[in-house]
């Protein structure tokens, strides 16, 4: 194929890898933040432990939960993402609409996500990107 619709074919393989990569490091940095938490349960567990982290007057409870509710929540956007990758490689329509959503949150995350976000904006906004996965699949 050649022509502006050969540039969206030739850039959707590298974002769907850029989209599977930046889910799996999110997931790997969800269940960095949940074993972060079990320590500071662990830490709250032993009666020899100080309650307070640091002399900041922060309890070790508000650590543990804030790593907490931050693992989980890298792993599920970390799963949204490798969903939505596996959603483009498939030409899905919805996978389209999955990572244009989670690229304009990407665009907050300074700086990888920002150009990620970027990027995969610039890719899937253009109306041959759109055509691509319109497309019926017989005529893939």
């Amino acid at each position: 194929m050649t022509g502006p619709a050969a540039g969206t074919e030739r850039h959707l393989p590298i974002l769907i890898l850029l989209v599977r990569v930046w889910g799996a490091l999110s997931m790997l940095i969800g269940v960095s933040m949940l074993l972060l938490a079990v320590g500071a349960v662990a830490i709250l567990a032993d009666p020899g432990w100080p309650r307070e982290a640091f002399g900041t007057g922060i309890t070790v409870g508000a650590f543990a939960f804030v790593f907490g509710v931050l693992g989980a929540f890298a792993i599920v956007w970390g799963g949204a993402h490798l969903w939505a990758g596996r959603l483009l490689r498939a030409h899905r329509p919805i996978g389209r609409v999955l990572t244009l959503a989670l690229s304009v949150v990407n665009l907050l995350v300074l700086p990888f996500g920002t150009v990620m976000g970027a990027y995969a904006l610039w890719i899937l906004m253009t109306n041959d990107a759109r055509h691509l996965f319109e497309a019926p699949a017989a005529a893939r």
